[in-house]
């Protein structure tokens, strides 16, 4: 038998098996996400993938089959200065990701999704009228809502303490992130958090 006819050797049970899981930003694992949160779980979606080129975009209840890094960006776009620069919002979200990791040796994806499920509101209030007289009712807030809002104080929180100070975009998503992760009741998201569900419950 010559030698190009040589039977190759067997490989060992499982070597050929190959990690073909995608890191998002090319470092964060997404694969073992816990989840301290089971009603908002469903609506958090991990994915490696950053940018879906608006694949669902105009489908209302889709929403939460974008991985929630995308939705973080897509939110941080939603000012006057960042208005469609989704190549700038994720270059703030990528770094900022960098800088949650040196300060918390954590995957940056874990705290992002320990800070949505921290700040979401589960209590807050509509205006009912009686007789043309509006009157504060308290309601539960739905998961998704709650996702929604996390996103919304989050990236609202990153703007503010960035604008017009000597702060990057990218540090303060960090502390931003950090602190909600951490329950940090002075960090903006967790204050806006607290103050809807203080309203809400002085008008049961």
């Amino acid at each position: 038998m010559s030698e190009s006819e040589a039977p190759e050797p067997e490989q060992p049970a499982g070597s050929d098996e190959v990690d073909t899981d995608a890191l998002l930003f090319g470092r964060w694992e997404t694969g073992e996400i816990e989840y301290a949160d089971p009603s908002t779980k469903r609506y958090i979606t991990v994915t490696p993938i950053a940018h879906t080129m608006g694949r669902h975009a105009g489908k209302q209840f889709q929403k939460s089959e974008i991985s929630i890094v995308e939705r973080l960006i897509n939110r941080l776009m939603q000012t006057e200065e960042n208005t469609g620069k989704k190549q700038q919002a994720l270059g703030i979200v990528r770094d900022a990701f960098e800088t949650v990791h040196e300060r918390t040796e954590e995957n940056p994806v874990q705290v992002l999704v320990h800070a949505v499920e921290n700040a979401g509101p589960r209590e807050e209030t509509v205006r009912l009228k009686y007789g043309g007289i509006s009157v504060p009712k308290a309601v539960d807030v739905g998961p998704q809502r709650r996702v929604d809002q996390s996103l919304k104080f989050l990236a609202e929180g990153a703007y503010n303490a960035s604008f017009k100070t000597s702060t990057d975009a990218s540090e303060a998503l960090a502390q931003q992130l950090i602190g909600a992760a951490d329950y940090d009741v002075q960090t903006y998201a967790i204050n806006q958090k607290e103050e809807k569900e203080r309203v809400a419950a002085a008008a049961r």
